[in-house]
């Protein structure tokens, strides 16, 4: 279906432009995978000028729905995408570090969603998917595994439980909020004063995780995740500058 492309208003010219492309996306006209016009093309048929039209696409470069290549091969320019991981991660751990959510929120967001994701991956979850996981917790019991390590296997652990679950929202918003403390994770785990045996203690409880979530046992998954949430969030400490 060819896409019509008509004029915009001129006040707010870029928040215009991203008006017209959320209509088409929405009417759908634009889907994942189709690109844009070029540029030299877009601007004069929206009505705006180019650079209006570059502050636009980096807007929805940013939010995870469009992605751009430089140059003049087949993968240059403009093209729809579905990222929404990285980008509702970045934001929220940025709303995070300003103060629009406080720690305590965090937590229980985590909760809500862990609770939900395990219960649910008891019931749906392939095997190949626990396969998956069960890799993870192996590399994290490795005595070679460095903090910084740990901290990107056990989000991944985390998030690849809410992706088995069949539920592509709850994997999102899984990794964005565990996303959003990446840093005061990282700081905990390196300030722990034995870090083999937390690691070994974390890693116990991602492995009866594990083990709970084979057998089908959902309320007890559920409630072994919120316990290993709330337990290490006991010793996060929000570290922003007073304002």
């Amino acid at each position: 279906m060819a896409v019509e492309w008509r004029p915009v208003r001129q006040s707010r010219t870029h928040e215009l432009v991203l008006e017209s492309i959320e209509e088409r996306v929405l009417a759908g006209e634009l889907k994942a995978g189709d690109r844009l016009p070029p540029e030299r093309e877009l601007a004069p048929v929206l009505g705006v000028s180019r650079s209006a039209l570059r502050e636009a696409l980096r807007v929805l470069e940013t939010i995870g729905v469009l992605v751009a290549q430089a140059g003049r091969g087949p993968d240059a320019g403009a093209r729809i995408v579905r990222n929404p991981d990285d980008a509702l991660g970045r934001l929220l751990r940025l709303h995070f570090a300003l103060g629009s959510y406080c720690l305590e929120d965090v937590l229980e967001a985590r909760v809500t969603l862990e609770r939900s994701s395990f219960h649910a991956a008891a019931e749906h979850a392939a095997a190949a998917d626990l396969d998956e996981a069960a890799a993870l917790v192996a590399r994290m019991a490795a005595p070679e595994v460095s903090v910084p390590e740990f901290n990107d296997l056990d989000t991944r652990f985390h998030v690849q439980i809410a992706r088995s679950s069949g539920n592509a929202l709850t994997s999102t918003l899984t990794a964005a909020v565990r996303e959003s403390v990446r840093p005061l994770i990282l700081r905990a785990l390196e300030a722990a004063e034995d870090w083999p045996a937390t690691a070994a203690a974390l890693n116990a409880e991602h492995t009866e995780l594990l083990r709970l979530v084979r057998a089908g046992d959902g309320a007890g998954a559920a409630d072994l995740a919120e316990r290993h949430i709330r337990g290490f969030h006991g010793t996060l400490v929000e570290d922003r500058p007073e304002g």
